[in-house]
């Protein structure tokens, strides 16, 4: 189910859900998307006094698309929690995804920044919410060898669920040789037993 990022918001914002359910939608406006190309581009430098800036003296929308359609939450210096926190607290989606269905939760466990995706969680990101792959953050967390981010996400996550080549958390696992985090997800599976 696709929802607009933040209906709310005082600021109007472009949806990512329109653009896929309206492939004939005309794109945002020039101005909406450089606005959006400066706040990408302070987030992902960690540049938290310009996302400030431009958040509250601006009024630059947090879900505002930049020019590849990502938001500065989804290309965010991911190691920069500050950032991460600015923007959610200015009403930044944590579950947006983008037209590969990639969520900030899936870049947060791709990129093993524990921190971040702690700070994700806090402000709603789903856990279960599937890339375009079928992969939920915790199988990205898997195939990237991020034990302790796997240790986080296997708590919240359905570990029943099946990606696209149809294997569990576990199953991944234990086909990628990682005894470690398989020992992690067991332990999981006999908690919730």
């Amino acid at each position: 189910m696709c929802r607009a990022p933040a209906a709310a918001h005082p600021r109007p914002v472009l949806s990512l859900c329109l653009l896929r359910r309206r492939p004939r939608m005309q794109p945002p406006a020039q101005a909406e998307l450089q606005a959006g190309d400066r706040l990408s581009g302070a987030a992902a430098r960690g540049d938290l006094p310009e996302v400030r800036r431009l958040l509250q003296h601006e009024l630059v929308h947090p879900d505002s698309l930049n020019r590849f359609g990502k938001t500065a939450l989804q290309v965010m210096m991911f190691g920069n929690t500050f950032v991460a926190q600015e923007l959610l607290k200015q009403g930044a989606s944590p579950n947006i995804q983008d037209e590969s269905g990639t969520a900030p939760a899936h870049d947060a466990a791709r990129t093993g920044f524990l921190d971040t995706l702690r700070i994700l969680a806090e402000h709603g990101a789903d856990v279960n919410i599937p890339d375009a792959s079928g992969s939920l953050p915790l199988h990205i967390a898997i195939r990237e060898g991020h034990t302790d981010v796997v240790r986080f996400l296997a708590l919240g996550s359905n570990l029943h669920h099946r990606d696209a080549e149809g294997r569990t958390p576990l199953e991944l696992a234990q086909h990628l040789g990682l005894r470690d985090i398989q020992g992690i997800i067991e332990q999981h599976f006999s908690i919730l037993a």
